[in-house]
């Protein structure tokens, strides 16, 4: 699955959007309803690192398979929504079958 763009794509977005996900619903919960602070340097960073990656890969993705600009900006905005790199997940499983 990581040998092409598109399966290096799908890969790295999963584990951003788990990572957006621990991010928005425990890291920032621990920070902001206990004074925990702590989780969201650890998993911020994490998930700072996973979305340049998630950019990269888009953009590699994009060149490789001459994606159209509406697409590349679709996959952007993915990235930015909660769950929203799961339902760019689904659209490149449908389009690789």
């Amino acid at each position: 699955m990581m040998k092409t763009p598109i399966g290096r794509l799908r890969v790295i977005g999963f584990i951003e959007g788990i990572s957006f996900l621990l991010l928005l619903f425990i890291a920032m919960p621990l920070k902001y309803m206990f004074d925990r602070p702590e989780m969201v340097q650890v998993v911020g960073m994490i998930h700072g690192v996973l979305f340049v990656l998630f950019i990269l890969a888009v953009l590699h993705a994009a060149v490789v398979h001459r994606w159209k600009m509406l697409k590349v900006l679709f996959a952007l905005i993915a990235s930015s929504i909660p769950f929203g790199t799961f339902v760019l997940d689904a659209r490149l499983r449908r389009e690789q079958q």
